[in-house]
């Protein structure tokens, strides 16, 4: 038992004065003999019994009055918790795009909303996590007003994140008093770590009614040409046959093409469009079915036919990449030495240094100024390089140092197939591979490279040294087929395809939301101008880093939303991006909570929502009991009025 106003117990001592006012009500009986009366000795002393027994009797019921009338001022109570603390409530609420559909009673984000309301105890304190935003410490009003203002998102947090952020917080408060509340279709893109948890939570799973979906999982271009090209829809069906679906295409809000098509049981389908060149497609995909998911039956893409990427070879000519960096995608020149048109430096994306000895000290500093501005840049040493002014150009660009030649034939062997040189390239490891040699190679000394092709005694073949504005990529060895043959083995056609596609982020078909995406945009600032993007309902400003010809922008949590964005420098217009929902928030795919159990003893499945703030209400209910001693006092008042109005001793 508890008590609201414990100092009232101190009045207790009080309980002393009934008592002395009792013994000093005593009176003593003289004993007088007298003989004529002795028949009466025995009835004197059965009344001077029963009086007293009245005495004791009053005694014990004024004692209960005062001790009842005490312990009810002292407010006493029956509780898990103290009366004045508080039960904090840590409650997450997905309010992702797979969040914003149809359950049994309606949209599950708007039911999980109005019950998390209607349940919640009036006078706990809540911290409310969503997808998008973190609420701390806030009173059962102000959560009504987050949750009504509560909009669906294409943001993800994990799991861990938000069970890290909860147990920061109670680091300061008794873990007694606070509860953890996940509210969420828990759909499989979430990382299970809730086995670190440190302290019980309860898990309620929101669940949809309809149990199929088709979507848009993404387009490509193939077969371009002069007069059309052909659109690669790729679509995804989730659940059973689906017939006679209607799928069109718009270019802005003209319609055209549309077809109908049917899709096998769980089947990722590619449907083709034939569509007529043109400078640029503001490209919008439909298909028109009712399912789980609404947003993922509408896609976005802008494609730009005019874009490509400026490649400059410097030194010896080279055929095999010619045939690399064809006219469609690059625009390629090659130069000697002498002939370099060094104006044109500025305007590349990449430069080829190939097989020269002797590197001039104007285009040492040229090609400087071209890393330092953001530029690509792919060295090949020739066989009898000048080593002293290789080494200043390294010296300046931070690079490193090269080092004496080493002669002796190597197998090109070992390839990092997680750098990004060689993403989407293999479909798994090769190990039948016809490993291409070299007679001698340039070994470098330098803490930036990291490895991108090896040599079988584990040197590197193909290096890249990332500098803060550029890329350097360091080939060890010279290519003519008297020293190697790389440049007739598969590998060298990705590699130096990739060089030229990494060097310059053209704007892509598409990018999605809640991601990083890094876009290069081909304009020049002035020091203070920048670039905004925007569209009819949302304009943000972008991380962006200015060089010398172009403006690197990065998007990660804008935009949030679907659809057509301008790239504007100022009033005008550079650039216009597509931007589409994350493809995984379309899986039908979600957790067992079961199992989840199984792993965690600490979990607690709630059958809803109302079931587990009702079992946590009860947990920390307080039963007062100032009332039962208030009633004992009355109780003890009225038996002493009886025992003074009908007990005669």
């Amino acid at each position: 038992m508890l008590f609201k106003n414990p100092k009232i117990l101190y009045l207790l001592v009080l309980l002393i004065v009934p008592i002395l006012v009792h013994l000093f009500q005593l009176q003593k009986f003289v004993k007088v003999p007298f003989t004529n009366v002795a028949f009466l000795q025995q009835l004197a002393q059965r009344g001077r019994k029963s009086y007293r027994l009245k005495k004791w009797l009053i005694l014990a019921t004024r004692l209960l009055l005062f001790l009842a009338i005490i312990f009810a001022f002292s407010q006493p109570y029956l509780s898990n918790q103290k009366i004045n603390s508080k039960q904090h409530n840590y409650i997450y609420l997905d309010n992702s795009l797979s969040t914003n559909t149809k359950g049994e009673k309606g949209n599950l984000l708007q039911i999980a909303v109005q019950e998390i309301i209607e349940n919640v105890a009036e006078k706990d304190l809540f911290s409310l996590q969503t997808n998008s935003n973190f609420y701390d410490k806030i009173t059962k009003n102000e959560l009504k007003n987050k949750l009504l203002n509560i909009k669906e998102t294409s943001k993800k947090i994990d799991l861990s994140t938000i069970f890290l952020k909860f147990n920061t917080k109670i680091k300061n408060e008794t873990k007694d008093l606070s509860s953890f509340i996940l509210i969420s279709d828990f759909q499989n893109i979430y990382e299970n770590k809730s086995t670190n948890v440190t302290a019980p939570f309860s898990a309620i799973k929101l669940t949809t009614s309809i149990k199929n979906n088709i979507s848009i999982d993404s387009v490509f271009i193939s077969n371009s040409n002069a007069t059309n090209f052909t659109l690669n829809v790729l679509i995804k069906n989730q659940g059973a046959l689906k017939e006679n679906i209607p799928i069109a295409v718009y270019n802005s809000a003209k319609l055209i093409s549309k077809r109908s098509s049917s899709f096998e049981k769980d089947a990722l389908k590619k449907i083709q469009f034939k569509i007529q060149n043109q400078e640029e497609f503001k490209g919008k995909i439909t298909l028109t079915y009712s399912d789980t998911f609404s947003f993922d039956n509408t896609f976005y893409f802008v494609l730009k036919n005019n874009q490509k990427i400026n490649v400059l070879t410097i030194g010896k000519q080279a055929d095999f990449l010619s045939k690399i960096y064809d006219k469609e995608e690059f625009n390629f020149l090659q130069s000697s030495v002498k002939n370099t048109n060094y104006n044109t430096l500025v305007k590349q994306q990449l430069i080829i240094l190939n097989e020269v000895e002797y590197i001039p000290k104007f285009l040492s500093e040229k090609i400087i100024t071209f890393s330092k501005n953001g530029g690509n840049l792919v060295i090949i040493p020739s066989e009898n390089i000048n080593l002293q002014a290789y080494n200043s150009l390294f010296k300046n660009l931070n690079a490193g140092k090269i080092k004496v030649k080493k002669t002796g034939k190597l197998k090109i062997t070992n390839i990092n197939y997680k750098h990004p040189l060689f993403q989407n390239v293999f479909s798994k490891k090769v190990t039948n591979f016809q490993y291409p040699t070299a007679e001698s190679h340039f070994p470098i000394s330098s803490i930036k490279a990291s490895n991108i092709v090896l040599y079988e005694d584990s040197t590197s073949f193909i290096s890249q040294i990332k500098n803060a504005e550029g890329t350097i990529y360091w080939i060890s060895s010279p290519l003519n087929r008297k020293n190697s043959n790389f440049i007739t083995s598969p590998l060298v056609v990705p590699v130096f395809y990739n060089f030229g596609k990494m060097s310059y982020k053209h704007p892509q078909l598409f990018y999605r939301t809640g991601m990083e995406n890094n876009i290069d945009i081909e304009t020049a600032l002035n020091k203070n101008r920048i670039l905004r993007i925007s569209n009819a309902v949302n304009s943000f400003i972008p991380l962006q880093k200015k060089f010398q010809n172009k403006v690197r922008i990065t998007t990660n949590e804008q935009p949030i939303k679907n659809g057509f964005f301008t790239i504007l420098k100022g009033n005008d217009t550079i650039q216009k991006l597509a931007f589409n929902y994350p493809k995984e928030e379309s899986w039908l795919n979600f957790m067992d909570l079961n199992a989840l159990k199984k792993t965690n003893q600490k979990v607690t499945i709630g059958t809803s929502i109302p079931t587990i703030f009702k079992e946590i209400n009860k947990k920390y209910e307080v039963h007062c009991l100032w009332k039962w001693f208030l009633t004992l006092a009355i109780v003890s008042l009225f038996l002493e009025l009886l025992i003074l109005k009908f007990y005669k001793p």
